[in-house]
């Protein structure tokens, strides 16, 4: 049987090699965690708490959701979206340019649910509307103009930035037609037009909004985004019966994911200050030989980028691409964070 890894050390350099290092400085990595059920509360527990800690974004994705189809990019940033405060971050872009400018925005509620012209105004004894033509300018130069993001994604950044007013807290959904239409609520350009956006988030375009949103992450002042992404649902390789209420997915549908996963790979430059770990099972690990099999095995060319070309007989290397987790020695053993 191949070896394991306790958790708790294999968190540590997880911490160590790339979150309090590599990934806050623009890095980008994805990692496999071939995890057992009973762990992965643990694991979920211990990386959220430590991204709070480390001033990271994260973000929670299961493929065994119903309104989640993981072999779906457009899915993919969907899910991702509803757990972004939009608002949020688009209150902490305009802060920072505020600083830039010369107003004090020391003491001013991040969190606050009026316009954020009104509370640099309120703290600097100004007029809100002085704030807001001093500041334009200055939002004009650092995004609609950024390279690094797509057109209509930094053309929706600007118009948050400028009403983030009106942009409920939570996940935002219901509540303003941009943060739908990056949400998935409504799924049409219609309501966008007005804002001078044409693009549809879809299969083609996904990837592209994707790529942005994890940029614009660590450009308002996040050390990055952390995902977890657990996929184990992928790897069932016969319908439940009865139905469960999950996502069920097909031979095609798993190669399609597994194609995906491929892709971020091949173009994990792109994805800025991003720590992708792909929580699995078991299962994902079959060699495919096997007619009913949803190992990454069925998708040699994934399997060939992630299998461990030299293993050594005693010791695991803790950042392989495809580490296998375990409790460790002892039971009641806890992670370090």
């Amino acid at each position: 049987m191949p070896n394991t890894i306790p958790i708790h050390e294999w968190l540590k350099f997880v911490d160590d090699e790339y979150l309090s290092t590599f990934i806050k400085h623009g890095g980008a990595s994805i990692k496999f965690a071939v995890t057992p059920d009973e762990m992965k509360s643990d694991l979920y527990e211990a990386v959220k708490a430590r991204c709070l800690d480390l001033n990271y974004v994260f973000v929670e994705l299961d493929a065994a959701k119903i309104e989640m189809r993981a072999h779906m990019p457009q899915d993919i940033f969907f899910e991702m979206a509803k757990q972004i405060d939009w608002r949020l971050l688009a209150r902490r872009m305009m802060l920072s340019l505020a600083a830039d400018a010369g107003y004090r925005v020391d003491g001013i509620d991040l969190d606050d649910g009026g316009e954020v012209f009104d509370s640099i105004a309120n703290v600097n004894g100004v007029e809100s509307r002085i704030v807001r033509m001093e500041l334009r300018p200055a939002l004009a130069n650092n995004v609609p103009k950024n390279p690094r993001m797509a057109r209509d994604f930094r053309t929706a950044m600007t118009h948050l930035c400028l009403n983030s007013g009106s942009i409920a807290t939570g996940d935002g959904s219901g509540n303003h037609p941009l943060v739908d239409w990056l949400t998935g609520a409504n799924k049409l350009v219609g309501p966008v037009k007005l804002f001078s956006i044409f693009t549809p988030i879809n299969r083609n375009t996904a990837r592209y909004f994707i790529e942005s949103a994890l940029y614009w992450v660590q450009y308002v002042g996040y050390a990055g985004t952390v995902i977890l992404l657990d996929n184990s649902r992928v790897t069932l390789a016969r319908r439940p019966r009865p139905p469960d209420g999950k996502r069920y997915y097909t031979r095609a549908m798993t190669m399609e994911h597994y194609e995906l996963l491929r892709e971020f790979i091949d173009s994990v430059d792109r994805l800025a200050s991003t720590l992708l770990v792909v929580v699995t099972n078991q299962d994902f690990l079959d060699d495919g030989t096997d007619r009913g099999s949803r190992g990454y095995g069925i998708y040699q060319a994934l399997r060939t980028r992630i299998m461990d070309d030299v293993r050594d007989r005693n010791l695991v290397n803790p950042v392989a691409s495809l580490v296998r987790l375990s409790r460790g020695q002892s039971e009641e053993e806890e992670v370090p964070w």
